[in-house]
């Protein structure tokens, strides 16, 4: 439980760097960015495990790389559902998912 919590605060760690980060992304508050980890995490879980399924043949021909359009796509929904929490464009949310991926695998390399 420790375990999935101190996650949770990483990943809103996380969203407020890209925010220091991308322009284009807006977070009014810490609790802000926490809610929109847990909105972003529910529709990567629903939706965007759909939509990775459905273009599943596009994503191994990319390499992956479309994935994360996909997850640009869930960013851009989560600003649009979460108050305070806002992404101004889609190139912003891409960029924002870079970003993101970078900093989550960073967090899983040096954060057993």
């Amino acid at each position: 439980m420790l375990r999935l919590l101190v996650y949770w605060l990483l990943q809103a760690l996380a969203l407020l760097i890209v925010t220091w980060i991308v322009p284009g992304f807006e977070v009014a508050s810490i609790s802000s960015a926490l809610i929109a980890v847990l909105v972003i995490g529910f529709l990567n879980v629903t939706l965007g495990a759909l939509l990775k399924l459905i273009t599943l043949p596009l994503g191994l021909l990319t390499l992956g790389l479309f994935f994360l359009v996909i997850n640009a796509l869930m960013l851009k929904m989560a600003g649009a559902v979460v108050p305070g929490f806002r992404v101004n464009s889609f190139a912003a949310a891409l960029v924002g998912a870079c970003v993101l991926a970078l900093l989550h695998v960073l967090f899983r390399v040096f954060l057993p």
